[in-house]
């Protein structure tokens, strides 16, 4: 299986496609507790993740501060899921962090999505404090990493 990750922009129709599948599905995980974020910010720098012609996942960066940008809207469609598709999304993300100056990534996970928690803290995240529109929300993680070249 060959996965090609390329930038994509968020008006791409694939980037809104995913992000309004990855939002149906957190709203399915927490029923009630208005977790998704609401449309997608233009200021995120996504990467959309393919299997021949087929979108499969996507992931962006947001910055949030010099040298700090959020790691966001990371999603795989079910049916592509164990396959290190998200892990993949992740490292092409770190690396273009860094193409960017971004030394450090941020990130806000639900408390009931522990395949998320186990690819972010096997892929060196560690938990933070809750930061930005996170603060105060006992169903976020938050985890935060720092990059080397």
């Amino acid at each position: 299986m060959r996965v090609d990750i390329a930038p994509a922009t968020p008006e791409d129709p694939a980037v809104i496609a995913l992000c309004t599948e990855q939002q149906a599905e957190i709203e399915a995980r927490y029923p009630g507790a208005d977790e998704a974020p609401k449309g997608i910010d233009p200021r995120v720098e996504f990467l959309l993740a393919r299997i021949g012609s087929e979108p499969v996942g996507c992931g962006g960066l947001k910055p949030l501060e010099p040298g700090m940008a959020e790691v966001t809207r990371m999603y795989v469609r079910p049916a592509h899921r164990g396959q290190g598709i998200s892990r993949m999304l992740l490292q092409a993300l770190e690396e273009m962090a860094l193409a960017k100056g971004w030394r450090t990534l941020r990130l806000e996970t639900g408390d009931l999505q522990p395949e998320s928690i186990g690819l972010y803290q096997s892929s060196g995240y560690r938990r933070i404090p809750a930061f930005g529109p996170y603060v105060g929300n006992v169903l976020s993680l938050c985890f935060e990493k720092h990059l080397t070249d």
